[in-house]
């Protein structure tokens, strides 16, 4: 029973972000906000609200490993997962300088997270921070971005009446809600049931299930060679997973920091997001290959095997 509403859960996540993504472009359009503000906002929160409830509603529930596995294992998988298997099926090319700068703050930030955690928890004043530097990062973008890699499709979708628009914000709100619960519940008790820890389970079986849609999307465009992925908007994704969606649940409630997590996961995070830096180099005109991808792939099968057998 646990296996099917941990499903109902992840379905509930997926149908809400996208449902939140969508109304939330089409309010913003009828206040004529500009495609790059949309970008960098709405659709980068509604992209990652599935992680940002469930991390949310675990630091609330008192499941911290749940809350802080979730966000360092989709990291790992939106690079050594969602990327590689991408650029497995059609390489990836680097189509914009803009990751020069990204780049090296998704590695700045991934650094800080270590250094917040170094005392097992992540405070209040903490998550302040990350808060203050996601305004600052979203600021500089919008403030010195001359273009986008691209515009994301749903800011192209038709528009929507207002009242479709709200009730579709409070539909989507409403499912977020009620699908982070059931997923973080039933996650845990899976982890019970097959013996092993929550942080395990989190940074594996919840945090794919947050990163599906990217991958599911990801694959579909490779494989009709449209690549409507970026390796930008990825490391915005990263980004904003340790600054928003750890900053918010820091926030709300402070997290207690697993052993686990400062002995092996951060450091399989920060090494992921390293190589990928050092393989798109240069940073126009390159390209992220077959090989590097299958390399990351096989660092992405590994850490997992490492994890269930330790």
């Amino acid at each position: 029973m646990e296996y099917l509403l941990l499903a109902a859960g992840l379905t509930l996540l997926l149908i809400g972000g996208k449902i939140l993504v969508q109304g939330g472009v089409a309010l913003a359009r009828r206040f004529s906000i500009p495609p790059l503000v949309i970008g960098l906002t709405i659709v980068s929160f509604g992209t990652s609200a599935p992680e940002l409830f469930v991390s949310v509603v675990a630091g609330i529930r008192g499941q911290d490993a749940v809350a802080i596995g979730n966000v360092i294992g989709s990291n790992i998988a939106n690079i050594a997962l969602v990327l590689a298997i991408t650029a497995i099926i059609f390489p990836i090319p680097v189509r914009s300088s803009s990751v020069k700068v990204d780049g090296p703050f998704m590695i700045a930030v991934s650094l800080l997270l270590v250094f917040f955690m170094l005392d097992m928890k992540i405070s209040r004043v903490e998550g302040i921070i990350f808060l203050c530097l996601i305004l600052g990062y979203t600021f500089w973008h919008f403030r010195f971005s001359k273009k986008q890699d691209q515009v994301p499709d749903e800011i192209n979708a038709k528009p929507m009446a207002l009242w479709l628009i709200i009730l579709s914000l409070a539909g989507a709100i409403i499912g977020l809600a009620f699908g982070s619960d059931l997923l973080v519940k039933n996650a845990s008790e899976i982890a019970r049931e097959w013996n092993v820890d929550e942080r395990v389970i989190a940074i594996t079986m919840v945090a794919f299930g947050t990163s599906l849609p990217e991958l599911v999307t990801s694959v579909i465009a490779a494989f009709q060679k449209e690549m409507d992925i970026s390796i930008g908007n990825i490391i915005g994704s990263n980004i904003f997973n340790i600054l928003v969606v750890l900053g918010v649940a820091g926030l709300i409630n402070p997290l207690s920091v697993d052993k686990g997590f400062l002995t092996s996961d951060i450091y399989w995070m920060l090494g992921t997001a390293v190589l990928l830096f050092v393989y798109i180099l240069p940073f126009k005109g390159g390209k992220l290959s077959r090989l590097k991808g299958l390399s990351l792939f096989v660092i992405y099968c590994v850490y997992v095997y490492v994890l269930y057998q330790a």
